[in-house]
């Protein structure tokens, strides 16, 4: 198996799938005999990202704002959350989406484990860290947030 997991899962939802790193994870969960529900609702994620992914057996895209109730096919046994705006000018241009996706988004994914009885994964970017004194981020640096900078939200 690879590093994605240790066990094998059979369903798992991964929001914000049409992200970069959301598209890279739903791909490898494929390659492992997962089947895969994608949430995103392509504020910034992109269809080219899992246009590849479209046909293959086990995928399902379903176009969702996480941070309103949203339902998937059949009830997962892994639920990541990777659903936000992952950079100050998407930051600047969608203060309280990127929010609500941090809140309510994580608030609505952990109610879909928690009635599925699924393990969950919450994701982040370095930018939990403000704007970095180092690079890369060590878990022990507190960051530098400012809490009116562009990427407070």
């Amino acid at each position: 198996m690879s590093a994605v997991s240790k066990q094998r899962w059979e369903h798992a939802v991964v929001t914000g799938g049409a992200g970069f790193v959301g598209s890279h994870l739903c791909a490898a969960l494929l390659d492992e005999g997962t089947d895969v529900t994608c949430v995103d609702d392509f504020s910034t994620g992109r269809p080219e990202n899992i246009a590849a992914l479209t046909g293959r057996p086990g995928f399902t895209l379903c176009r969702a704002n996480v941070s309103e109730p949203f339902t998937v096919p059949r009830p997962p046994d892994l639920v990541l959350h990777l659903a936000s705006p992952a950079s100050p000018a998407d930051y600047l241009r969608l203060p309280l989406h990127t929010m609500e996706a941090g809140s309510l988004g994580t608030r609505n994914a952990l109610e879909l484990a928690h009635r599925s009885e699924a393990r969950f994964l919450l994701a982040s970017t370095s930018e939990v860290y403000g704007d970095p004194q180092e690079h890369p981020q060590n878990e022990r640096y507190w960051g530098n947030v400012n809490p009116v900078g562009p990427r407070s939200v």
